[in-house]
């Protein structure tokens, strides 16, 4: 008598409804996660944009020589080494010297994130 060696019917068809059964729970879920990692990117370079906000104002403070003249939202993005990545825009608003405001940064899928802009010649 051989021992019988492979997958019955059954057996394949209850491995097959597991995999569907996984499926249907794990693609909503990674569906769902594009538009959260979208948000966290904006978010970052929001982040990034306030943090070079505060060291080109330093900068500046220091000598015109460095640094970018603020006067707009947008003019923060030309302090980022590589500047604004494509498919992000910043909202322009008008910065007072030496006075903060709060900007506003769209990515792609209308994220959004904010950001503090500080005016400086």
């Amino acid at each position: 008598m051989h021992g019988s060696i492979g997958f019955t019917l059954i057996e394949l068809l209850i491995v097959i409804a597991i995999i569907g059964i996984l499926a249907a729970v794990a693609i909503p879920t990674y569906i769902n996660l594009a538009p959260t990692a979208q948000s966290a990117a904006t978010s970052a370079i929001a982040g990034a944009l306030s943090a070079t906000n505060a060291t080109n104002y330093g900068s500046r403070k220091l000598s015109t020589s460095f640094g970018v003249a603020v006067n707009n939202c947008s003019d923060i993005a030309s302090s980022l080494q590589a500047g604004l990545p494509t498919g992000y825009t910043i909202t322009a608003a008008t910065v007072g010297v030496d006075t903060n405001v709060s900007c506003t940064l769209i990515g792609p899928n209308s994220a959004t994130a904010t950001f503090t802009a500080t005016g400086i010649n």
